[in-house]
């Protein structure tokens, strides 16, 4: 047993390096931050970026997917979430940051059946290289960052869920995406800036 257990535990070190190593950085962005724009291709086939939309007081960035269940369970409130604050200025830009190499369901031509199927009004864009998915931090499907207009810049306002219930809408006793919403669209710092994203984990590439 004293032989065995310098063994399992050199095991142990071994296996959560090689872990570790398959992980990307993403440390991402914090509430206040500035973001970097991104142009990612949308399920259209055009180039997508937060400019340009000259209208746009600022977007809800949500990094969600095809495949994962709590993605799935939030698409109609996704969809709804746009409906309400689009005209407001505030609309969604969806982004799939899944490796369909590990995720075969979440490809670029799947990911075109499903805003085809479920009538996406809002851009469907892929995050081929993850390297937005890194950039902002994103860890989870769904994972979203409300990011408002400063100038010429767009600032990042509120992180992380949209509610408290994953499992089901009708359920629902705190609205974090909404309240924050309220707050920010009255001009003033969302009382609850965080939260923690419930989701599956992003599919990285493999090393």
């Amino acid at each position: 047993m004293k032989k065995i257990l310098p063994l399992l535990a050199a095991y142990l070190v071994l296996a959560l390096s090689s872990f570790i190593m398959l992980r990307p950085d993403v440390v991402g962005y914090q509430v206040g931050d500035k973001v970097v724009d991104f142009k990612l291709k949308n399920v259209d086939g055009k180039l997508v970026s937060l400019a340009d939309n000259k209208a746009a007081k600022g977007y809800i960035v949500i990094f969600t997917c095809n495949t994962c269940p709590y993605a799935q369970a939030y698409e109609s409130r996704i969809l709804a979430l746009h409906q309400k604050y689009a005209p407001q200025g505030y609309p969604v830009v969806a982004i799939n940051p899944n490796d369909p190499g590990v995720a075969p369901g979440d490809s670029f031509a799947e990911m075109q059946k499903r805003a085809k199927a479920k009538q996406y009004g809002f851009p469907y864009l892929q995050d081929e290289t993850q390297q937005i998915a890194k950039q902002y931090g994103a860890t989870r499907t769904p994972h979203l960052y409300v990011v408002a207009r400063q100038g010429a810049d767009f600032v990042v306002r509120y992180i992380g869920a949209i509610d408290d219930n994953s499992e089901d809408a009708t359920l629902v006793k705190t609205k974090y995406l909404e309240n924050a919403m309220t707050d920010i669209l009255a001009g003033k710092p969302a009382t609850v800036n965080s939260t923690k994203a419930i989701g599956c984990s992003i599919k990285w590439k493999r090393a």
